[in-house]
């Protein structure tokens, strides 16, 4: 406790920066104490084994780490590890993100009533259509020396048409449409495109897994102090020179750049925008959800470089309680690029919106209507 005390008092030194120091205190029993915790939020990209997050004992019943962050809301997890080992409710159940909101130097005491790896796994059952199949388990990625799994929704009217479709290239493909694959919970978007594809057009979409450790390489264009090299050229490429020829070889695509599109969350949203960036005659459209420009701040000299090249549309979308960089540095990409682009753009920002899962599957149909037929974004459900 005395350990602990020192800790505060030197945060209370900081108390008049714009930074706040956040000590997260976990309660833990004798048992609990041998096991390694770690912090998983926006900070770190949500990795669920950074050692820099790693909680340290402070006593016999508690573990816990330093912070420094801007005021404004903070949303993690606590892990033993893993996502396979994340914290959960009393009977096991996934819970949603811890949400804190920061506004000064201070203490917040946390207990976990479940660590998910203690619990008797439940059956996963499928939730993708009918409409999805997977592709490839082990498609190869020349331009990276890896392999992975790719699935495809083929619209309600495929098999009897004989018409071209547009195609979306989708990231984080374990999450688009089965929720036994989804990180936490799934998309939706082979159910909705079932229903929107009847009234404002059908479309094909791929979906691309990312590559589990190296998702955050493969998903930023530039070398990271924090992460290490930057691969999105190489994954986009990928994209373009291998995954997009092979598609349109066996599939009814429109070749056309104004019907190929490209989405993503995250880190999926940052190579969304460098997608289109470095091919604006390839991708004629682009999701761009709660992107993390944070990480790689040299978008910006692209979006410079590559704007007034950019002929697509850009669907911008972020939740105000994600994080305080968020939606700022978001809408600074955006204006950035209305001022070169000639595309049609949309710029949503969602008082409620949090980082995940539920939020996108919301944000999806209102993308999708966009897109396809430019309506004016109807504001997000309150949930």
């Amino acid at each position: 406790m005395h350990k602990l005390l020192s800790i505060l008092l030197l945060a209370g030194s900081f108390s008049a920066s714009a930074q706040h120091k956040v000590f997260l205190r976990l309660m833990t029993t004798p048992a609990q104490s041998r096991d390694s915790v770690y912090f998983a939020g926006p900070q770190n990209n949500w990795n669920p084994s950074d050692e820099r997050y790693r909680l340290r004992q402070v006593d016999s019943g508690s573990q816990g780490i330093m912070l420094t962050l801007p005021p404004g809301p903070l949303s993690f997890k606590l892990t033993n590890g893993s996502w396979d080992r994340v914290e959960t409710g009393a009977a096991g159940e996934d819970r949603p993100n811890r949400t804190i909101l920061i506004a000064g130097d201070t203490l917040v005491e946390l207990r976990v009533e479940g660590w998910k790896h203690r619990f008797a796994p439940k059956p996963k059952v499928s939730t993708a259509s009918a409409n999805v199949r997977i592709l490839d388990t082990a498609f190869y990625i020349p331009q990276l020396n890896r392999h992975r799994r790719i699935w495809i929704y083929l619209p309600p009217s495929y098999a009897t048409s004989r018409a071209s479709y547009p195609v979306l290239y989708m990231h984080d493909g374990q999450n688009l449409f089965d929720e036994s694959t989804g990180f936490s919970g799934e998309w939706g978007v082979d159910e909705a495109l079932d229903t929107l594809g009847r009234k404002y057009g059908e479309a094909i979409v791929v979906g691309i897994d990312h590559g589990g450790a190296t998702r955050i390489n493969e998903y930023s264009p530039y070398d990271m102090a924090r992460f290490g090299k930057g691969e999105g050229a190489q994954y986009v490429d990928f994209l373009v020179q291998t995954l997009k020829p092979w598609i349109d070889a066996r599939y009814r695509t429109s070749r056309r750049p104004l019907e190929t599109y490209t989405a993503g969350s995250s880190m999926g949203g940052l190579i969304s925008m460098y997608a289109i960036l470095r091919y604006p005659d390839v991708f004629g459209g682009a999701g761009v959800f709660s992107p993390a420009f944070w990480v790689a701040p040299d978008i910006q000299k692209d979006v410079l470089r590559q704007g007034s090249r950019v002929r697509g549309r850009l669907y911008f979308y972020a939740g105000e309680k994600e994080s305080k960089e968020m939606v700022p540095d978001m809408e600074r990409i955006a204006r950035l690029l209305r001022q070169l682009s000639k595309g049609p753009m949309a710029t949503v920002v969602r008082p409620e919106g949090q980082h995940r899962e539920a939020d996108w599957r919301r944000e999806f149909p209102l993308f999708y209507q966009w897109l396809m037929k430019r309506p004016p974004v109807r504001p997000m459900p309150k949930f």
